[in-house]
C-alpha cells in the first residue's frame, strides 16, 4: 500500500457548442469528454433531465459508479487478505439526488453487492469485510451524505 499523498489529473472538454455558445439555456449542448493520460475516453453530458444526452455518462452516474467501484476494490483487498475467496461480485447500486429550487444534492448511494464465495468459506467473516470496505472507502469518506451497504453473499456450489 503506498500511503501519502496521491493526485489525479483529468480533463473535462465541452463539446456542445451548437454555433452560439451559451446565448440561452437551450441553445448548447451538454456533451463533454472526460480524458485522463492513456485511459479510453469516456462520452459525457448532463442527465437527460437537465437536456443532457441518456446515452452518454452523466456526473450522477459517475459519482455512484465510483461509490460502488472504490467499495468493490477494498472488498476484494480484504477477502484476499483474510483468505475469503470472492468468485463472483456485482453490485447493482443506486442514487438519490434532491434538486430543489435552492439547491441540487445527493440524498444517498446505496450498494446492493450481490456475493459469490467459495463453498467452504466463512460467510459471516465476508458479510463484516463489507463493513470494513466501507469504513476504508476512500469516497465514501469523501461525501456529505450517507452510502449504505445492503450485501448478499451466496457459497458456490461444490
Amino acid at each position: 500500500m503506498a500511503y501519502g499523498e496521491h493526485k489525479y489529473k483529468v480533463s473535462v472538454q465541452w463539446d456542445g457548442n451548437k454555433g452560439s455558445g451559451t446565448s440561452g439555456y437551450r441553445d448548447y449542448g451538454r456533451d463533454h469528454t472526460i480524458r485522463s493520460g492513456i485511459k479510453p475516453d469516456i462520452a459525457g453530458s448532463s442527465d437527460a433531465a437537465f437536456l443532457g444526452d441518456a446515452a452518454r455518462w452523466n456526473p450522477e452516474d459517475l459519482l455512484v459508479a465510483s461509490a460502488s467501484a472504490c467499495h468493490q476494490l477494498w472488498y476484494l483487498h480484504l477477502c484476499a487478505d483474510a483468505g475469503i475467496v470472492v468468485l463472483s461480485y456485482i453490485d447493482e447500486a443506486s442514487g438519490t439526488m434532491l434538486d430543489t429550487p435552492q439547491e441540487g444534492r445527493f440524498k444517498e448511494i446505496i450498494l446492493r453487492p450481490r456475493v459469490t464465495i467459495r463453498a467452504n468459506d466463512d460467510r459471516d467473516l465476508a458479510e463484516k469485510l463489507h463493513h470494513v470496505a466501507h469504513e476504508k472507502c476512500y469516497i465514501a469518506n469523501s461525501v456529505n451524505f450517507p452510502i449504505r451497504c445492503e450485501p448478499g453473499i451466496e457459497l458456490a456450489s461444490r
